[in-house]
Order: C-alpha cells, then structure tokens, then sequence
C-alpha cells in the first residue's frame, strides 16, 4: 500500500486513465491489465525505485508537531508553521501532512 502514494500523481494518473481509455475502446480487457508489464503495482515499485536514484536535493524545515499517528507500517505526521529552508529560499506555510513508509520490499504481494 504504500508505494501506492504515487499513483495520485499527474504520472500515474496519466498512466491509470490510458489503460481506462484502452479498456472503454475495447482494445484490452480488463483482465488483460494484470498481465501487462506496466500494471499498476510495476509502476508502484519503479517509481519509487527511481525516485531513491534519482532525487538528491535536500530541504530542512522547522515546524511544530500537531499530531503523529503510526498505523499499519505508516507515520502520519501533522505540522503547523512550517518554514522549508532550501540554500537562500524561505517557503512558510500553514500546515503540512507527511506521510511516511518503508521504502523497502516488504515481501508482500500485491492483488492488483
């Protein structure tokens, strides 16, 4: 579940409402999705994967805490009065929602 995050992505969208558009137009069934090589949860562990290689900027930020919650393998954490400090830029908001998972396989396969 956790690499799902970046299904609500404009990537994954763009990914999700092209298989749609196939299935409507009758150019694959829906159980033809599951056999593709670009299902969802193989779009799930590559993004992910070259997010790790890939991304190496970093930002601090100072906040206070509002709420921390720890459910199935997840951190919820809830800011207030956020500052993202990146080299010379200074970004403030009001509230922020992290969301935090184990990046590692967990060995548990998906049903999709």
């Amino acid at each position: 579940m956790a690499h799902q995050l970046y299904r609500n992505t404009s990537l994954g969208n763009s990914l999700q409402g092209s298989l749609n558009e196939l299935i409507q137009s009758q150019q694959i069934t829906a159980p033809t999705t599951t056999k593709l090589p670009f299902k969802l949860p193989h779009f799930d562990k590559a993004i992910n994967s070259v997010l790790v290689q890939m991304v190496r900027n970093g930002v601090n930020f100072r906040s206070s805490l509002n709420t921390n919650r720890f459910c199935d393998n997840e951190w919820n954490f809830v800011l207030n009065d956020v500052e993202f400090r990146k080299v010379t830029e200074l970004t403030k908001v009001d509230k922020v929602k992290i969301v935090a998972t184990d990046g590692k396989d967990t060995g548990s396969n998906s049903t999709e």
